[in-house]
């Protein structure tokens, strides 16, 4: 059926893509025979070969099997940073036939604990920098009953740098291997030296091959169930639609634990044979250096990252010739920002559309033409129509409703949470669809829109943000008696968290907001820690109880566009 975007359709791509019938680790082996020597990683100017990664990739799960008992469909965390260490676990576990479980460095011990008895994991990746934080759900280091690891292989990011000279890095980054000790803790280096063979990859596309997690209106984070088959869809079609081969070299600097900097930053590059050049924490002039250096051809950022970048003084100094993509989503890019990123680089800012639930992208602006602050159409395979949220009937074009998908990308439901899984699917003529929770319009050209929320979620630089999950670890303090989270404007962010919070009677006068903020930031991820608090004596509650989060939203947005009316040159 003929589709309002198809006049606009990339050039010479057909509407869908057939996919391999392999697992996701059968793109490693590939790249490894077909370009062995070339880079594959670049981390701050030291190169680690496709050859090389394959083969530690290999002997890693073979560690994996043999000295941690890791089996076929066995869930292991990896909670890293951005390193080669982050790339190699991820291939590794996939190797071992087992399940990622990807988790953001930024949490916090707190945090970790649900993910550790949520998966099941018994074994988990873990960089130096952040053991102190997973030591306390080991089984030998204070963890006690079903819900702790077994092992923790630890990793140390200095062992794969070169001599980085000229260029910016963080402490942790350079700090030395220490050494970890104790019963169940492993180093990464002792994990390769033993040089163990795995047995055989067994793993096919119908395997469950990662669980990245996402947080909802519960409170609770939920692990999103992704088979090889539908990772390698975003894999596969991203490089498509860009038109990216092997001799591309992109930027990664987006986190690898989500799902857009996993797929455009990782599983993409590598299943085409392109060089990465991977930084581990965002730092302007370090990364117009790496740009520079190494001829970066391609760059996923989001709006925040462009913004810093475009205000380094030293911008025009910047030798970006080789620069012909820039991508990404996440948040809307302000249109003066896009202006003058074009008027740098000559190139267009193309966003896409994207959740955990979808392995990224089902919807990509064509990039011969992009629409600003635009999701993009839909792309390889995808189905996606706007619908009642109410009547789950569809809506004339141009009118708001919900986003709902049916794609190969789209996950086969929450992990042990078969409610949550039958909330988020509908069925549309005899096939399955994902409600997105999003809501949008699609203009005469077909191009999606995003125009507000259906689920309770504050975007904080592209960070989803769900307030339940927030108010849930703020209720371990011992002065709050009640709390409700919304989003509030920020120049920089775009959103950021506020606590709206009552104080327990006896602590009235003895904590202070900022005593607040201060305590959150030590007992959650920046990210989400509330950056603002508010005292009140009450929240509105309706008549069965329930606090009423959105006319304190409501009350929220009317402020901040009071504060943005009185602002000079408003």
């Amino acid at each position: 059926m003929p589709m309002p975007h198809d006049p606009h359709w990339p050039p010479n791509l057909p509407r869908r893509l057939t996919l391999p019938e392999t697992s996701l680790f059968y793109n490693a082996e590939v790249s490894a025979r077909r370009f062995p020597h070339k880079p594959f990683l670049l981390y701050y100017g030291e190169p680690l070969s496709f050859a090389r990664f394959h083969d530690e990739a290999t002997r890693l799960a073979g560690y994996l099997q043999h000295d941690c008992g890791v089996k076929a469909g066995d869930r292991v965390l990896l909670y890293l940073q951005n390193s080669p260490q982050w790339m190699l676990g991820y291939y590794a576990i996939l190797r071992a036939n087992a399940v990622v479980v990807p988790v953001n460095p930024m949490n916090m011990s707190e945090e970790l604990a649900h993910y550790v008895a949520d998966s099941g994991a018994r074994v988990a990746l873990v960089a130096q920098d952040l053991l102190p934080q997973a030591l306390p759900h080991h089984r030998t280091h204070g963890a006690t009953g079903e819900a702790a690891i077994d092992h923790l292989v630890v990793a140390t990011y200095s062992d794969y740098l070169g001599q980085p000279e000229g260029l910016r890095l963080p402490d942790f980054v350079t700090d030395p291997r220490r050494v970890s000790q104790g019963a169940g803790l492993h180093a990464w280096h002792d994990a390769l030296a033993a040089h163990r063979a795995p047995g055989p990859h067994t793993a096919g596309p119908d395997d469950l091959c990662v669980m990245p997690y996402t947080s909802g209106t519960t409170g609770h984070p939920k692990g999103c169930m992704h088979t090889h088959r539908s990772v390698m869809c975003t894999a596969v079609g991203g490089m498509h639609w860009f038109a990216r081969t092997q001799d591309d070299v992109m930027l990664s600097v987006l986190p690898l634990f989500h799902v857009t900097g996993m797929t455009g930053g990782m599983n993409g590059p590598l299943l085409v044979g392109a060089s990465v050049v991977l930084m581990s924490r965002w730092d302007r002039e370090t990364a117009a250096e790496l740009m520079q250096r190494h001829g970066v051809t391609s760059w996923q950022a989001i709006a925040t990252m462009v913004v810093d970048f475009l205000a380094n003084p030293r911008i025009d100094e910047v030798d970006l010739s080789a620069l012909n993509g820039i991508r990404g989503g996440g948040a809307a890019m302000p249109e003066a920002v896009a202006a003058k990123l074009k008027a740098l680089t000559g190139l267009d800012y193309v966003e896409g559309y994207g959740m955990s639930e979808t392995m990224a992208a089902t919807h990509i602006n064509p990039p011969h033409r992009p629409k600003p602050q635009c999701l993009g159409i839909p792309v390889f395979g995808v189905d996606a129509r706007i619908l009642d949220p109410v009547t789950l009937q569809e809506v004339p074009q141009g009118e708001t409703g919900e986003v709902v998908v049916h794609a190969p990308q789209v996950m086969q439901g929450y992990w042990r949470n078969d409610k949550a899984t039958a909330e988020a699917f509908i069925d549309i003529d005899g096939q399955r669809f994902l409600r997105t929770g999003d809501l949008a319009r699609v203009d005469e050209d077909g191009y999606f829109f995003m125009t507000d929320r259906l689920k309770r979620m504050i975007n904080a630089s592209g960070y989803k943000v769900w307030p339940a999950e927030v108010e849930a670890l703020m209720y371990a303090h011992p002065a709050i008696h009640e709390v409700c989270v919304i989003g509030a404007q920020d120049d920089k962010r775009g959103e950021t968290v506020k606590a709206v919070v009552v104080l327990k009677p006896e602590h009235r006068g003895q904590v202070s907001e900022q005593d607040i903020v201060a305590w959150a930031r030590e007992h959650m991820a920046a990210y989400k820690s509330p950056r603002l608090v508010s005292f009140v004596e009450s929240l509105p509650k309706s008549g069965t109880g329930k606090i009423m989060w959105r006319e304190l939203q409501e009350r929220q947005a009317e402020a901040d566009a009071g504060a943005s009316s009185l602002s000079p040159g408003a």
